[in-house]
């Protein structure tokens, strides 16, 4: 028989042995001690407190009992239970007890000693607890290497007492290390919060304390401690990714359960979060009594286990090329890289640092012409080849809808490889009108578009709603419309026109073998000879230098309000690689998305480069 806290008590006598042995554990494991003084028979004057010490010191969250065999007397009886207590930070522990009862004045009482709460207690005994807990395990890398390590950092924080200025404190710290003034104020703000107690904000490097401190020091209120931390090969290196370690907050611990405990470092963002209960592992610990005589005794062992290492995909150099290629930017933007053999995500970046939205993963945006590689692939897949004849007027109407070339560019009758190299918006949407019904749903599909697969943190992937009219087609022929994407899977529709497979991207390689699906027969070939013209002589062409690199850039309009602002792409491999570059906002994709391909790609081998003058491009 199980009773638990959610019964509820109830307060007149009970009639039988049975009965009130019931009664007893419901009052108990609903925590009211003094309820359950009331069935006791002459209680010791300390009977709260002991019970009340002996929840505090075994940190009991809750307790539920198991009623067993009675055994009745006439004027008593005994009851044998079980009680599963319900240790913060350790788990479940087991008891088996006895309740002795007595009949007095026509009803039955609990005889109490502080047997009740463990077989071994007696008068005077002190019920304690230890906890371990293991070693975190490492986030590995790609050839099973640490990308984790124990190292120093140091804490930057706010005393409250000690600020002067809480202006000047918040504008130095939102300057140097980019801590938004309003998390400050709801730290000073907080319920609880003593003056002279230490708030911290941020961790960094030594390296990067060096650089701030002279701005800092000076700032009354500022303050500085140093600890031991979790930390990656350099500071912000696949940040959102990896994500990062500190103490639990109040918000998490219910969520991570009753294997944790306030103080407990614990995962807060990326891998390490989501990961959590297997980096971590499980405390070991042990339930011990002490006898009044001083000698301890141990009532209970909890066996702990090692973290298990997270195996992720990611590869140490290409993951610094795509923060390099990132260094310096000052606009909202994220790079992926994928092994178009596999689907391995070999890097991913995102910015900013200090925002928590990993842009690369779960930011959604229009991919605007990036997506004219699957509109080429499908237009491919009804035979026609690059030197096909295409016409790019300067405009073009579809379904009353009027699409323009960008800055009314026209190349009149060309070829399709001039026309996806220079991005004729007229060429695509001419093509697009003439394809079949559903054939570019079915080249979308064929680039991972609607499906669901795991990559190791939560993506949405991309979407290609059936267009509902002519027009809806023209513009999704474009990337723009509903068709929305993450740079995640552009990077695998990247890898997927370099192998002629899409394979869904993953971070774990537990998760190797998702998803996938091959391009049309007989595209694979002609597709690459596009995005090559694409940066050869087209819109990628300030990249024309790097050998090897084919690609496409986008500029995806998006908002309501006019001139609409847009998202600059790039989508393109090279050394076997396969990626994505968005810059949010950031305007036209080949003079600002290009760019950052071009110092991605170019480290991506130690081969001398092509080298070419740098021309303005357009796209």
């Amino acid at each position: 028989m199980l009773l638990a806290a959610c019964v509820s008590v109830r307060s007149r006598p009970a009639e039988g042995p049975l009965d009130e042995a019931q009664a007893y554990l419901h009052t108990w494991a609903a925590g009211d001690f003094a309820a359950l003084r009331s069935r006791v028979t002459e209680p010791p004057a300390s009977f709260e407190a002991q019970h009340q010490r002996f929840q505090g010191e075994l940190r009991i969250l809750s307790s539920r009992f198991e009623l067993g065999r009675i055994e009745r007397q006439e004027e008593s009886a005994e009851a044998s239970f079980r009680a599963i207590h319900l240790l913060q930070g350790l788990g479940e522990w087991e008891v088996d007890g006895t309740l002795r009862l007595v009949r007095r004045q026509g009803r039955w009482w609990v005889r109490w000693t502080p047997a009740v709460l463990h077989p071994e207690a007696r008068d005077g005994s002190r019920f304690s607890r230890t906890r371990t807990r293991p070693e975190r395990a490492a986030l590995l890398d790609g050839r099973g290497q640490p990308l984790t390590h124990e190292g120093e950092v140091i804490t930057i924080g706010v005393e409250p007492r000690r600020i002067q200025n809480l202006t000047a404190v918040s504008s130095a710290l939102q300057s140097k290390l980019g801590v938004d003034p309003v998390r400050i104020q709801k730290a000073l703000s907080a319920p609880g919060v003593a003056p002279e107690r230490f708030l911290p904000l941020i961790d960094v490097r030594p390296e990067r304390y060096q650089q701030v401190r002279p701005a800092l020091a000076p700032v009354p209120g500022i303050f500085f401690r140093r600890k031991n931390a979790r930390l990656s090969p350099a500071e912000g290196f696949a940040a959102h990714a990896l994500g990062r370690v500190g103490e639990v907050t109040a918000e998490l611990l219910p969520q991570l359960g009753p294997a944790y405990q306030p103080g407990d470092t614990v995962g807060l963002s990326g891998l390490e979060l989501a990961y959590e209960p297997q980096l971590a592992g499980s405390p070991s610990g042990e339930v011990r009594l002490t006898l009044p005589s001083g000698k301890v005794r141990v009532l209970h062992r909890f066996t702990g286990s090692p973290g298990v290492p997270l195996h992720t995909t990611l590869l140490p150099e290409v993951q610094s090329a795509a923060e390099a290629a990132l260094e310096g930017l000052a606009q909202p933007a994220a790079l992926v890289a994928v092994d178009p053999r596999t689907g391995a995500i070999l890097a991913v970046a995102s910015r900013p640092l200090e925002q928590p939205l990993n842009r690369a993963f779960t930011g959604r945006y229009p991919p605007g012409s990036t997506f004219k590689a699957i509109t080429a692939e499908a237009v491919l897949a009804t035979g026609l080849g690059p030197d096909a004849r295409v016409s790019c007027p300067p405009e073009v109407r579809v379904g009353g809808k009027r699409f323009r070339n960008f800055e009314g560019e026209s190349f009149g009758d060309t070829s399709l490889r001039l026309a996806f190299a220079h991005s004729c918006n007229t060429a695509f949407v001419m093509m697009a009108d003439a394809l079949p019904a559903d054939a570019l749903g079915a080249a979308a599909r064929r680039f991972g578009f609607g499906v669901s697969y795991p990559s190791g943190l939560p993506s949405p992937g991309a979407s290609f709603p059936p267009p509902r009219n002519e027009a809806e087609q023209a513009a999704a022929a474009l990337g723009q419309g509903r068709v929305l994407v993450t740079p995640l899977h552009m990077a695998s529709v990247a890898a997927a026109a370099a192998a002629g497979r899409w394979r869904a991207p993953y971070l774990l390689t537990e998760l190797a073998g998702g998803p996938s699906a091959s391009l049309a027969t007989g595209t694979r070939a002609p597709l690459h000879a596009l995005m090559r013209a694409a940066v050869i002589e087209g819109t990628g062409k300030a990249a024309a230098g790097i050998a090897g690199l084919v690609g496409k850039t986008g500029t995806a309009e998006f908002g309501n309000v006019l001139p609409l602002p847009t998202h600059a792409w790039f989508i393109g491999s090279r050394e076997g690689i396969g990626f994505a570059v968005l810059v949010e906002g950031g305007g036209v994709g080949g003079r600002v998305a290009v760019p950052i391909a071009a110092r991605f790609a170019s480290a991506l081998s130690p081969a001398p480069l092509e080298r070419s003058p740098v021309t303005a491009v357009t796209r």
